[in-house]
């Protein structure tokens, strides 16, 4: 999608995230919406909707075309966008830009949540993962996990707004993603049991569209451990493993995101090394 080329390019991250990318190239919930602004035959803004949920509203991203900004068609996007959910609308911003904040306040919509990406070099020591007593690793088996790590996603983000909601469908489009590595999602086991997980990424390079990194980089994408593992040492151990698989792949650097209000998850990463690298808002009324 060219517009979201040229933004990445101007502003240093990509405008939308990951979720609205597969949806924008594959298609997806037929309720989702789209509301487009076009300027002499060009497409200037974009933003996308997801389906309304009946207690959080409608969750959103737009971006405008870096050579149409400050036109004021910023503004008439967001105001289409807040007519067509009637208000009740989740928007994020990517990168904290001030200029998203002011349009932001422009139209009412205050900060609501944060999400700290963080970043350590893999080049640094890594701790040796030490698994529970009555736990072993594996690796996801692709036509076989499915159904045991959608249920167990569910169990360990069931408070969280995105994560927790994942379908089948959801799982099947990453996994036609090039990026997919069966070998860097790491499953822990109990008693022939699922009990946690971490599902690593690997994206960025010169042309890879996943944002301002050139060079390849490490991702802990998601780890999640069934809360009865709570206070283990599971997640911690899991961690460790993906990282330690992405430093054997010989990259740089490892990135993660993380709830701004997760105190524990984030003393975790940084007793890691990770250390704050940027910073995504939502906006909402």
């Amino acid at each position: 999608m060219e517009l979201v080329r040229e933004a990445t390019e101007a502003d240093g991250v990509r405008p939308l995230n990951e979720h609205v990318m597969l949806q924008v190239r594959h298609g997806g919930d037929p309720e989702a919406r789209a509301v487009l602004v076009h300027e002499g035959g060009t497409l200037a803004g974009f933003a996308h909707l997801d389906p309304a949920d009946p207690v959080e509203g409608t969750g959103g991203e737009l971006v405008v075309r870096p050579a149409f900004r400050r036109r004021g068609l910023g503004r008439r996007l967001l105001d289409a966008v807040l007519a067509e959910t009637g208000g009740r609308v989740r928007l994020w911003a990517h990168g904290d830009h001030p200029g998203a904040a002011a349009l932001a306040a422009s139209a009412g919509l205050t900060r609501a949540r944060s999400l700290w990406q963080m970043r350590r070099p893999l080049d640094a020591p890594v701790p040796a993962a030490t698994v529970p007593d009555g736990v072993r690793l594996r690796t996801f088996v692709p036509g076989e996990d499915e159904e045991a790590w959608l249920a167990l996603n569910a169990l360990a983000f069931s408070t969280h707004p995105e994560q927790g909601a994942w379908t089948l469908a959801d799982l099947e489009l990453r996994k036609r993603e090039p990026w997919f590595d069966p070998d860097g999602f790491f499953l822990a086991v109990r008693d022939d049991t699922l009990a946690g997980f971490h599902w690593t990424k690997v994206h960025g390079g010169e042309g890879a569209g996943e944002g301002q990194d050139r060079e390849p980089v490490g991702e802990v994408y998601v780890v999640g451990v069934d809360p009865a593992e709570q206070g283990s040492g599971l997640g911690r151990a899991l961690t460790l493993a993906g990282i330690d698989y992405l430093r054997s792949r010989g990259l740089a650097q490892v990135m993660l995101y993380v709830d701004e209000e997760n105190r524990p998850a984030i003393r975790l990463y940084e007793s890691l090394g990770f250390t704050r690298w940027d910073t995504d808002v939502m906006y909402r009324r």
